[in-house]
């Protein structure tokens, strides 16, 4: 089985003239990408890196990120990435644990590395122009100067590629280690299941520390694609992007979609060149799902519900045939649901009825477990399976749905309610532009069913609660509080964070918008 850096190679090989990556001004084919590739590899003995070392970035989407990414493969290093935005105590949380041996930051992340209790105890490497605040940084551009000989790959499909770290909002971030084989047959399986044919060209927008960007740069290697770089999300910038580099397919959070489609410069940009969608990381509302056919008229429409453990759970390549479907299993997987609160995977939940969603570890794309967490493992692995803490049902076709988290399920009055099913037949009302919905405490029923709402033009609470009763949603589902707000908390890359909602402080920091009823 080939490894990431011979996979790399044999695109090289195939498509040397072809253009690989673009970032700005700097636009490179796959034969001068490999040579500032194999400079970087070359001068990792600078900064005493060595096979099996971890090596952590803080960056935005760039062209040395990426290229970053690729030289570890090469060089046999853990690629560890971390959210840019990380405070230093966050990311001394990741240089300790993941056990460091360099780190490389930007501008956007200098403040964090200044901070960090292991600037100057580690080589620190600075990427870009700006202002760096550590002295004793080693410039990017420095160790990538001159040429060097063609790297050869260090690693075998067996050695550990990439290290990702979960999100961590409710408890420290836990790190989740990757072979090389994992990821390219993660890799290939995304191609297959898009349907990517040569040549295709993504928009990089996902970041390179969260697995639905590191897919997508894995993927277009394989089929000598195009990464065009976005090193943050901006609506302007990515509809110019798709129009000027002719971008063929997205995959994206439906958040970026949301605000891509709800942009006032969508209707006068040039997005016909953009054939297949694909989205994952959260739900996406029957509302918005409807808006996206129409506005782009895709070939493909993929629904790809997976995790950073194992990439691919199942997948749906005809979205809004069946909105709220999440498909069946993926080519290297095999899913179940169990009971709620089953301890073993063969208490098997019946159709129709919801339940904890568990993926098989024997898949070519799983992890093997999180780094030194034998508390986080004993809870999730069990008898060969993952159970992925999120909840679902299998319908009477054979489709999953997934509901929610098993932490999110709402219990009202004895009632098991998942938030999902509720979000979408809201998304549905023309004048409910975003729509999240939690338990809140109360008194007589446990927790009351509440749907907060940003508004895109007047509407009322009884409307709403008409529209709930008409759309046919069960009495117990339907919300028995409306909270008006101005935004829809959301993390880095557009998962919406519940709990925020269900704070105080967040609610009395959001009034009704102005106009609004």
């Amino acid at each position: 089985m080939l490894d990431l850096g011979r996979s790399f190679l044999a695109s090289v090989a195939r498509d040397p003239d072809v253009l690989a990556v673009v970032d700005g001004d700097v636009r490179l084919t796959y034969a001068q990408w490999y040579a500032r590739i194999s400079a970087l590899v070359a001068s990792f003995d600078r900064i005493r890196l060595k096979r099996g070392d971890h090596l952590v970035t803080a960056l935005q989407n760039c062209w040395q990120a990426a290229t970053v990414h690729w030289a570890c493969q090469f060089a046999g290093l853990i690629i560890t990435p971390v959210n840019w935005r990380a405070k230093a105590d966050e990311l001394d949380f990741c240089l300790e644990n993941s056990e460091a041996c360099a780190v490389i930051y930007q501008d956007v992340s200098a403040d964090a590395a200044a901070r960090s209790r292991y600037a100057g105890r580690l080589p620190f490497v600075f990427v870009g122009a700006g202002t760096q605040q550590l002295s004793q940084a080693l410039a990017f551009d420095a160790l990538i100067a001159g040429a060097a000989a063609d790297a050869a790959p260090q690693a075998d499909a067996d050695a550990w590629s990439i290290m990702l770290y979960t999100s961590g909002t409710m408890s420290r971030p836990k790190g989740v280690p990757r072979r090389h084989r994992a990821e390219r047959a993660a890799g290939i399986a995304h191609v297959a299941q898009n349907l990517y044919s040569r040549h295709e060209r993504t928009l990089g927008v996902m970041p390179l520390y969260h697995t639905m960007g590191v897919r997508s740069l894995i993927a277009m290697s394989l089929i000598g694609g195009l990464f065009v770089c976005l090193p943050r999300y901006d609506t302007r910038r990515a509809l110019t992007l798709i129009e000027a580099e002719k971008i063929t397919n997205l995959y994206l959070v439906p958040t970026l979609y949301h605000d891509l489609v709800h942009a006032p410069e969508f209707a006068a940009a040039d997005v016909t060149s953009m054939r297949k969608l694909g989205f994952a990381g959260a739900p996406m509302t029957d509302g918005l799902l409807k808006t996206l056919d129409e506005a782009f008229k895709p070939d493909l429409f993929v629904n790809h519900y997976g995790s950073s453990e194992i990439y691919t759970f199942t997948v749906n390549p005809q979205a809004p045939k069946k909105p709220g479907s999440a498909g069946k299993a993926g080519i290297n997987q095999h899913v179940r649901v169990v009971k709620l609160g089953a301890s073993f995977p063969h208490d098997v939940a019946a159709t129709g009825e919801e339940g904890e969603i568990i993926a098989l570890l024997a898949s070519d794309e799983a992890f093997e477990g999180y780094w030194r967490r034998p508390d986080a493992d004993a809870k999730a692995l069990r008898e060969g399976w993952y159970f992925t803490g999120d909840t679902g049902f299998f319908d009477r076709d054979g489709d999953l749905f997934v509901t929610g988290r098993v932490d999110d399920m709402i219990i009202t009055g004895g009632e098991n309610v998942s938030p999902v099913e509720i979000e979408s037949c809201l998304s549905l009302h023309p004048a409910v532009l975003e729509v999240a919905i939690v338990g809140l405490p109360d008194e007589r029923w446990g927790k009351i069913v509440t749907a907060f709402i940003k508004r895109k033009a007047p509407v009322s609470e009884q409307e709403l609660e008409e529209f709930c009763r008409m759309s046919g949603l069960a009495n117990f589902k339907r919300p028995r509080r409306f909270v008006f707000v101005e935004e829809i908390p959301k993390s880095p890359v557009g998962k919406l964070l519940r709990r925020l909602l269900a704070t105080g402080e967040y609610q009395s920091e959001n009034r009704p918008p102005s106009g609004a009823a």
